[in-house]
């Protein structure tokens, strides 16, 4: 079997704050006197059953993002977020965030998503990762600052390094009203961003048909329980839109009690794009190799299907067309069984 670390692939599913090495987590808490919950520093990625949900998870999460206040730990996250990317194959990495969370610790929202951006335009020169910044506004607020966070997004839309190539919306897809946050994506949409939002994964087909009628996206996050809905399938797939799909995430939030029980076979048999997401690293305790592996071992996938997985997540980047080009001949390689020219590091050295 070959080496998923050597495939070549796009992340196009991984939050700011929860890409956090845990040893990084440790190391800011401590400088600050500040405790956290055991769970995110136990290196034990299995929730247990009786635990798992949506509301321990955002607990989480927010004692981890309480940690990150100042630039420095701004930048460090997204440093190690896109070195351990380099270090999976990924040549291609977008990144969520909503800056609203960092704001009132480095002067406001423009400062917030400044840093993330230089620090992104910085670790893609280091790394030779491609990066992309997705702007994410959250269900939990009010819509009217989602459109703040869209226009806020659109003076630094572009597909350069560390530009801001897309718009999402996320949190706990129960909350909120789907339709209230369209003026948002319009915003975006006319700026040139595409809409990434999450949907299906808490809810069924219906949120998902909430989402793909009033946010025109062109990629869902998560969309896993489109597969509940064929003639849904079917239009997602006729429509191109990809799914970012993440079973460590699914089964931690409860979705799914096993990974088995994640639908891909479903969605890929219904020609659905899907791009294979870690999501969370530091809650879940998995990185995007190990969503691969779970394909192979538990999905039964061979080599040549875990290929189109990578496909699917380089077509479906918001990359430019040439580096798309690029990295699809990259896994044609790996599939052939050649020896991957370049890949991130090599890049980034042989830049220096």
């Amino acid at each position: 079997m070959r080496d998923l670390a050597a495939l070549p692939k796009a992340h196009l599913h991984l939050h700011f704050t929860g890409s956090m090495r845990p040893a990084t987590l440790a190391e800011l808490a401590e400088a600050q006197g500040v405790r956290v919950p055991a769970a995110l520093l136990d290196g034990v990625p299995d929730v247990p059953a009786d635990v798992r949900g949506w509301f321990r998870f955002q607990r989480l999460y927010e004692a981890a993002r309480a940690v990150v206040r100042t630039e420095g730990a701004m930048r460090r996250v997204l440093r190690e977020a896109v070195e351990d990317d380099a270090a999976e194959g990924s040549r291609r990495l977008e990144i969520q965030v909503d800056p609203t969370s960092y704001a009132p610790h480095v002067g406001g929202l423009v400062p917030a998503l400044e840093i993330v951006l230089d620090e992104a335009r910085a670790a893609q020169d280091a790394t030779g990762v491609s990066v992309g910044v997705v702007v994410a506004a959250s269900r939990m607020r009010h819509p009217m600052e989602a459109r703040t966070l869209a226009r806020l997004a659109a003076r630094y839309a572009g597909d350069g390094p560390g530009r801001v190539v897309g718009f999402g919306l996320s949190n706990d897809e129960r909350r909120g009203d789907t339709e209230q946050f369209a003026p948002a994506f319009a915003i975006a949409a006319r700026a040139g961003l595409p809409g990434v939002p999450h949907g299906g994964e808490l809810l069924g087909p219906g949120h998902v048909r909430d989402v793909v009628t009033h946010l025109h996206p062109r990629r869902l996050g998560h969309g896993v329980r489109a597969s509940e809905d064929p003639a849904l399938l079917a239009e997602l797939a006729a429509a191109g839109v990809a799914c970012e799909v993440c079973p460590a995430s699914n089964v931690s939030l409860g979705v799914y009690r096993e990974s088995r029980q994640v639908p891909l076979a479903t969605l890929l048999a219904a020609g659905v794009p899907v791009a294979l997401g870690a999501d969370d690293p530091l809650l879940f305790g998995t990185r995007l190799v190990a969503q691969y592996d779970a394909a192979r071992a538990v999905h039964g996938l061979d080599d040549t299907a875990l290929a189109g997985l990578a496909r699917d997540s380089v077509s479906a980047s918001l990359a430019p067309e040439a580096d798309r080009r690029r990295w699809l001949g990259e896994i044609d390689a790996w599939v052939g069984g050649a020896t991957v020219p370049g890949g991130a590091p090599a890049a980034a050295a042989a830049a220096r």
